[in-house]
């Protein structure tokens, strides 16, 4: 029996390289690997097959990903040090800028100038609804909703949102709700970011 042959084989080296060993094999696996250069090689041609793999198979977040993450830790720093909760009302049809005043004057709830392509500001949240006001740059890419119903309303700026094949033009006070299992994207068609209050109800 060949001990470097047999620790080669015996996949241990796999399970140390994704650092999932025992205490015990990891000290078995590092004293072999200092006294045999074979097995120093197979942990390294192991680490550029893994690594080789994992690029390949990598999937890119969506580019909203960032920006609604650091507007959920945002919203619970401002939760955390005392921000009341507040109840933002359901978008509908019969929405006006006025009902969202007392979050569209507050200081704190502006686009902030180091600003990426999409900045989010969550203003109110419960289990069932999330609504925030959102600024656009450029666009929103392609997604669709199985579970919850997006709705906007829009405060400056324009638009257009394609459902599917159809396109939708919007303007300030425009309100517009995405079907569900509905595929859809936006595109700011203005010079300015397109603003708007964006609500996720579930379904």
């Amino acid at each position: 029996m060949n001990p470097i042959t047999d620790c080669i084989e015996s996949g241990i080296l796999e399970l140390y390289v994704m650092a999932a060993t025992t205490p015990e094999e990891t000290q078995e696996v590092e004293a072999l690997a200092a006294a045999h250069p074979e097995i120093r090689q197979e942990i390294e041609s192991i680490r550029q097959s893994i690594e080789a793999y994992a690029l390949a198979h990598a999937v890119e977040p969506r580019s909203t990903v960032k920006p609604l993450v650091l507007a959920t830790i945002d919203y619970m720093e401002r939760m955390k040090n005392g921000e009341p909760v507040s109840s933002p009302p359901e978008l509908s049809p019969a929405i006006k800028v006025k009902d969202f005043a007392p979050w569209l004057t507050r200081q704190d709830l502006q686009l902030a100038p180091e600003a990426e392509d999409i900045y989010v500001k969550i203003i109110g949240y419960t289990p069932s609804v999330t609504t925030a006001i959102v600024w656009l740059k450029d666009m929103a890419e392609e997604e669709v909703h199985h579970d919850e119903h997006e709705r906007f309303f829009i405060l400056e700026g324009t638009c257009d949102i394609t459902v599917e094949e159809e396109v939708y033009s919007l303007k300030p006070g425009d309100f517009f709700a995405i079907p569900l299992h509905k595929k859809h994207m936006l595109k700011v068609t203005s010079a300015e970011p397109c603003k708007c209050i964006l609500q996720r109800v579930a379904a």
